[in-house]
């Protein structure tokens, strides 16, 4: 399984250090060197690169600012890397570089992927790469979300599966209930809405507009309201086309046309232009015919008749009405009048809706309530197996009278419409269940049960956490674990069980300890020396990989304050031949 990993670190003129690069191994990193060296210079600068509180007193002397780098190789789809890249950070070939500049005023500035970043984005980035456990700096299993989070993953499948079926009942029940309180809180304005519009449409239907009607009406009262001057013009018309029977003397247009036509026939044989237009004049004399016929019938059939006049009115006024507010035309009353008709079907439903909305938010709650009370019944016995586990890992690290227990508690609510019922109770419930999951410590016989961080001294915090690790390995999906003197407070056959355990959660995970003690760092895979030498009064620390003969010197210097004690040597060597077959 890929992992991320932090690869190395450059840290520069940050209190001690003068310039160093510390290389990490992927596995069990230890970082040893005599007091004052400058070891918690390189847990410090981890705290900067994860946006940790940049204090100007770190700044070397004479510098003007510290900077700590890092490098880190992202594992595919890490939610970190997914983060950054959305902060509009680059990976390089697969790692993310992260840098943060303190300056001795107190300015601090972060650049993640070559972008400048908030440094409140570091501490989300921390979140998913590293957890942190030192004598004054806790982070990650501390924060009891964290820990419900490990506890269900410690649970294994069958909770996974418990609660991936209660997020998907939770979020179906939030949506129900986010549409159900839009609809009774709207149902004062969705009643007055229908309101209007039933009597709009009612309003429409009674007047039984047809399409086009208001045109159609507005011509015939046009032509009605001048019937007399329509039919005499019509009349004049007629007689100027067809004559006046009663006038002798009259003459009418057609005959005057055919008289043309005539005079133009009898010589356009002569000439096919006057031929053309002989016939022209025949087309003419028909279409005269044609329209002094229309004319004859127009004004027999005018109706002057004023009954139907003021009934076409009375009729406009119904429409004009209509269209005043409901369109431009008729045309668009209809079309006003089908949409509302089809809105008012769909308020009128919405009281159908909020019954079957009630109906379901109902059956959703129950079904949450069952659902939670087996989250919580899992957990509970996850809780209790868990418990045992880093009990017994306590004994083995120096805390034999110590034991860890898991709190699982649910808050009562007074209202049983905001919660779900669990035991018999209505409790406060959201997208993981009705549960409050702390971890509580006793550390010795008959002291209260208290949260870890409360319930444990320094160097004891550290050792409970390491025990927490262990026993969560592989279920919590921090990457990296920076141990800061886990083992204060402890020697012999515990140190052993020190470094014993940390090898172990090294297999799923890189850990990185700063130790004192050569039992713990004889089961590290790479042993970084932190040494500081005097030239004058500059103050410069290296840190340096150990391998072979310089290893054992280290460990001798660990184990008898001296490295070149024969003593030592021998049980330098043991302790590292020891350390690799007990692995």
């Amino acid at each position: 399984m890929v992992v991320s990993v932090l690869e190395e670190m450059r840290i520069r003129s940050l209190g001690v250090i003068e310039d160093a690069v510390v290389e990490l191994s992927p596995g069990f990193t230890a970082v040893t060197g005599e007091t004052g060296a400058g070891k918690t210079m390189v847990v410090t600068s981890l705290g900067l690169l994860l946006g940790g509180r940049a204090d100007p007193a770190l700044v070397r002397i004479g510098a003007a600012s510290a900077v700590v780098e890092g490098r880190i190789t992202m594992a595919p789809g890490d939610r970190a890397a997914v983060r950054a890249q959305e902060a509009g950070a680059e990976l390089d070939d697969g790692a993310l570089l992260i840098s943060r500049t303190v300056s001795a005023e107190g300015r601090s500035r972060a650049h993640v992927g070559g972008r400048t970043v908030p440094v409140g984005l570091l501490g989300e980035l921390a979140d998913d790469l590293v957890a942190v456990h030192g004598q004054t700096d806790q982070q990650g299993l501390l924060r009891p979300a964290r820990q419900r989070e490990a506890l269900d993953r410690y649970a294994g499948a069958a909770l996974g599966a418990a609660l991936e079926k209660y997020g998907a009942a939770y979020r179906r029940l939030r949506d129900v209930a986010a549409e159900l309180a839009e609809l009774t809180t709207r149902a004062k304005e969705r009643a007055q809405e229908a309101d209007l519009l039933r009597f709009g449409v009612e309003e429409i239907s009674a007047a039984e507009p047809q399409p086009g009607e208001d045109a159609e009406l507005a011509a015939e009262a046009e032509r009605l309201g001048h019937a007399e001057a329509l039919a005499s013009a019509a009349t004049l018309a007629h007689a100027a086309l067809a004559g006046n029977p009663e006038d002798p003397e009259s003459v009418e247009a057609g005959s005057l046309v055919a008289g043309a036509q005539r005079a133009l026939d009898s010589v356009a044989a002569h000439d096919p232009a006057l031929a053309g237009l002989a016939g022209r004049l025949g087309e003419v004399g028909i279409l005269l015919a044609d329209v002094a016929g229309e004319l004859a019938g127009y004004a027999d059939n005018l109706d002057a008749d004023p009954l139907r006049l003021a009934a076409v009115e009375e009729r406009r006024a119904v429409l004009g009405h209509l269209v005043r507010k409901y369109g431009t035309d008729i045309d668009d009353v209809l079309a006003w009048a089908g949409q509302s008709a089809a809105r008012l079907a769909e308020l009128d439903g919405d009281d159908d809706r909020i019954g079957e909305l009630t109906a379901e938010r109902d059956s959703l709650r129950a079904e949450l309530s069952g659902l939670a009370q087996h989250l919580t019944d899992l957990r509970t016995e996850a809780a209790e197996r868990f418990a045992t586990a880093v009990t017994a890992e306590l004994a083995e690290l120096a805390m034999p009278h110590a034991r860890v227990s898991v709190a699982i508690r649910q808050s009562e609510v007074a209202d049983a419409e905001s919660g779900v019922e669990v035991g018999g109770r209505a409790v406060a419930y959201g997208p993981s269940g009705a549960d409050e999951v702390e971890l509580l410590l006793a550390p010795h016989p008959g002291s209260p049960a208290r949260p870890i961080a409360k319930g444990a001294s320094g160097g004891e915090l550290s050792r409970v956490m390491l025990a927490v690790e262990v026993v969560f390995a592989g279920s919590d999906p921090v990457p990296t674990y920076l141990f800061d003197e886990v083992d204060a407070g402890v020697g012999g056959k515990a140190a052993v069980e020190v470094g014993r355990r940390l090898a172990r959660l090294a297999r799923s995970a890189q850990v990185i300890v700063v130790t004192h003690l050569p039992q713990v760092a004889a089961f590290a895979d790479c042993q970084l020396l932190v040494e500081k030498t005097h030239d004058g009064s500059v103050t410069r620390s290296g840190v340096t990989a150990l391998t072979g003969e310089a290893r054992i010197r280290e460990l001798s210097r660990m184990l008898a304050g001296q490295s070149d004690s024969e003593s030592a040597r021998a049980h330098a060597e043991e302790l590292l031949s020891t350390a690799k077959s007990s692995l």
